[in-house]
C-alpha cells in the first residue's frame, strides 16, 4: 500500500463521512477529521485518523460530508479562519444546486477551489467502492484530485460546471427513491396475494422490472434488517429538495409528491433514523391493520 505524506481533511463523520475516512486510511492517506459531535470520531481515531479543531488550517484538500447545504454554510463559516489560497474543498453533501454556486463563489473570492461531488449510493456501497461520485467544478481542479477519485470509487463522472453534479444527484435520487418505494410496494403486494416475497424478489431481479435497488435493498426488506446504510429521514430531505427544484422550474412531479407523503408517514411512525428500506414497514402495518 502506498503511503501518502499530505493529509486529507474530512469534515462530517456521519455514515458517509465515516466510510470515506476509512477508505482513505486503508489506502495510506493520513486523515485529519472534525465533527460537530466529537465522540463520532472516536473509532476513526483508533483506526489511525487524527483529530483537528480545524482541518481547513492543516490540509490542502478537505472533503465535506454534511447533512445539508445550510450545515455546509454554517461549518465553513465557523472554520473559515483555516481557509488558505490554492486549497480545494470537495463537498459530497447532497444539497441545493444554488447553494453549491454560492459556496463556490464565496470560497473563490478567498482563493479556494470548490467541487460539488455528491455520492450516489449508500454508505455500504461506498465502503465497497461501488457508489457513483458525480463531480462539478473547474476541470483542472477535478484533475488535481484524480488520486482521491480512484480511492473513493470505481465510478466517477465529471458532470461539468459547478452545481451540475448537485443537479444530477437530484435526478439520480428521484429515480432511485422511486425504484426503492416501488420495490417495497411490490414485495408487500406479493405477500398480500399469496406470493412469497423472497420468490417475488428473485423473479423481479431476473425480469424487465429489475432495478439495482433490488440488489441493495431487497434482502434488507425481506429480513427486516433496517440497520442504517442511508437513513430514511435523509432521503426525505432529498425528496423535498427535488420538489423544491421542480417547483422553481415550474414542473410537476406527482410521483415524487406521493413519495414525499409516504416518507413523511414513515418518519412520523418512527422510522426516520432507520435505513430507507424501512419504508416497507408502512405497507406491513397497513396489511396487519
Amino acid at each position: 500500500m502506498q503511503q501518502h505524506e499530505q493529509p486529507i481533511g474530512v469534515i462530517g463523520l456521519g455514515l458517509m463521512g465515516t466510510v470515506i475516512t476509512e477508505r482513505l486510511l486503508e489506502h495510506g492517506y493520513p486523515v485529519v477529521v472534525w465533527n460537530r459531535s466529537p465522540e463520532k470520531a472516536t473509532p476513526l481515531l483508533a483506526a489511525g485518523a487524527t483529530w483537528s479543531d480545524n482541518p481547513l488550517a492543516e490540509c490542502q484538500r478537505v472533503i465535506l460530508s454534511l447533512y445539508s447545504s445550510d450545515v455546509v454554510t454554517e461549518v465553513i463559516a465557523d472554520l473559515q479562519a483555516g481557509l488558505h489560497p490554492s486549497q480545494i474543498l470537495i463537498d459530497t453533501t447532497t444539497g441545493e444546486p444554488e447553494a453549491s454556486l454560492a459556496h463556490a463563489q464565496w470560497l473563490g473570492e478567498r482563493g479556494v477551489a470548490y467541487l460539488d461531488a455528491p455520492v450516489s449510493g449508500s454508505s455500504q456501497q461506498t465502503r465497497l467502492g461501488e457508489a457513483l461520485i458525480m463531480v462539478g467544478g473547474d476541470h483542472s481542479t477535478f484533475d488535481a484530485c484524480s488520486d482521491l477519485w480512484k480511492v473513493l470509487s470505481r465510478q466517477v463522472i465529471y458532470t461539468g460546471a459547478t452545481s451540475s453534479a448537485s443537479r444530477m444527484k437530484l435526478v439520480s435520487n428521484l429515480v432511485l427513491g422511486l425504484n426503492r418505494i416501488a420495490l417495497a410496494e411490490g414485495l408487500a403486494f406479493a405477500k398480500s396475494i399469496g406470493v412469497q416475497p423472497a420468490a417475488a424478489l428473485k423473479v423481479l431481479q431476473a425480469s424487465a422490472a429489475y432495478s439495482r435497488a433490488m440488489d441493495v435493498k431487497g434482502a434488507k426488506m425481506l429480513a427486516g434488517d433496517f440497520s442504517a446504510q442511508a437513513k430514511l429521514s435523509q432521503h426525505l430531505k432529498d425528496v423535498r429538495l427535488i420538489l423544491q427544484a421542480a417547483s422553481a422550474a415550474g414542473v410537476a412531479l406527482p410521483l415524487s409528491e406521493t413519495h414525499r407523503r409516504l416518507l413523511e408517514q414513515a418518519e412520523e411512525a418512527g422510522y426516520g433514523e432507520l435505513d430507507n428500506s424501512s419504508v416497507i414497514k408502512l405497507y406491513e402495518g397497513w396489511q396487519d391493520g
